[in-house]
């Protein structure tokens, strides 16, 4: 899955809920809205693409700041899986 693909899949998220779509990689998390139950259903959806369940590392999602974090971070789950 492309981080492009990711993206889409966050700012399809984001639309659901009636929020603006995400500016860039450098704006924070808080600043797109996107909030912890948006991560959990981003995760869902690309673990259902993919067939199979992410690797998550506990650790490295307490340090997710920006989107450009959260791209990385699902980038690295998506190798795993």
């Amino acid at each position: 899955m492309t981080r492009s693909d990711i993206l889409d899949l966050m700012n399809m998220v984001l639309a659901k809920r009636g929020r603006p779509a995400i500016t860039g990689e450098a704006q924070t998390v808080r600043d797109a809205n996107f909030r912890s139950l948006d991560f959990s259903e981003v995760a869902l959806r690309i673990e259902t693409a993919l067939g199979q369940e992410l690797a998550f590392d506990a650790a490295s999602m307490r340090r997710i700041e920006t989107v450009k974090d959260v791209l990385d971070f699902f980038g690295e789950a998506t190798k795993a899986a």
